[in-house]
């Protein structure tokens, strides 16, 4: 069931929405037929500009981990609407290795995009929203749940989920909320290969009290619920169906599924 709420007058950015049928897509249909005019973002145009005309939106060309990019894009959001109330960063990089095999180059791949890339959305698009609106961060449920070989990227996320935590308390004086969402197991369009062994989908909704994987849409109702004006900040939102209660299964419970589980498809990063 779909969540409503008006926001008639908004302005929204989503960073990382260039994959059709993903979460950061979700994300923005779900903000623009609640009534926001939204500007999307990532570093592939194509895709970008089919969903920004398909939801009377902008399209922006954008680098997640790049700061001078993610600046650029909050100043062209200004330029073209004129204010941001909502901004919205879904953008991830899975980076897979054990502790054994971590590099100087993975872990600053990680990094890059993953924790370094949030910090700057935070700072620049507070600054664009000056007061009175909400900076949502799309993070995994990996942070709190070991994923192997999910190690660099676990934590990089978690260190931009710390962000988050700190940002609220630097922000909410100007009534700016900032909180991040951890995504269980996602059947997207990233994932559908995975997710097409009903053996590989089995393992994961059995550990899931509510019997089944997420959709982009039951992220994106969560993103709209945040976007709105309620009395919640510093929160990291685990969005699982319960799966939080119980465990992730492992690469050899998932059969035919476990090398999608293994580069990061499973949890279908964005």
């Amino acid at each position: 069931m779909a969540f409503g709420l008006n926001l008639k007058g908004k302005v929204a950015v989503v960073l990382g929405a260039s994959a059709e049928g993903g979460t950061g897509w979700a994300i923005a249909e779900t903000l623009a037929r609640n009534g926001a005019d939204v500007v999307v973002a990532a570093r592939s145009l194509p895709p970008l500009e089919r969903l920004a005309e398909r939801i009377g939106g902008a399209a922006f060309r954008c680098d997640a981990g790049v700061e001078a990019d993610i600046k650029a894009l909050a100043a062209f959001a200004l330029e073209r609407y004129g204010r941001v109330d909502i901004a919205v960063n879904s953008a991830g990089l899975p980076v897979m290795g054990m502790i054994s095999e971590m590099t100087q180059t993975l872990l600053d791949d990680a990094t890059r995009v993953n924790f370094h890339g949030p910090t700057f959305f935070i700072k620049y698009m507070a600054e664009a929203i000056g007061s009175n609106g909400s900076i949502i961060f799309i993070s995994s449920m990996s942070t709190t749940h070991p994923v192997m070989p999910h190690i660099a990227y676990a934590a990089a996320k978690s260190a931009a989920d710390c962000i988050v935590r700190y940002a609220a308390i630097e922000y909410g004086p100007r009534n700016i909320r900032v909180n991040s969402i951890l995504p269980g197991p996602i059947n997207s369009d990233m994932a559908k290969e995975a997710f097409a062994d009903p053996d590989f989908e089995r393992a994961y909704a059995r550990e899931i009290p509510v019997g089944r994987v997420g959709l982009p849409d039951d992220f994106a109702n969560a993103v709209l619920w945040l976007a709105g004006p309620s009395y919640v900040s510093g929160l990291n939102l685990q969005v699982n169906g319960g799966n939080q209660l119980t465990r992730m299964p492992r690469p050899d419970e998932l059969a035919k599924g476990a090398d999608s589980y293994g580069s990061g498809k499973a949890l279908g990063d964005r």
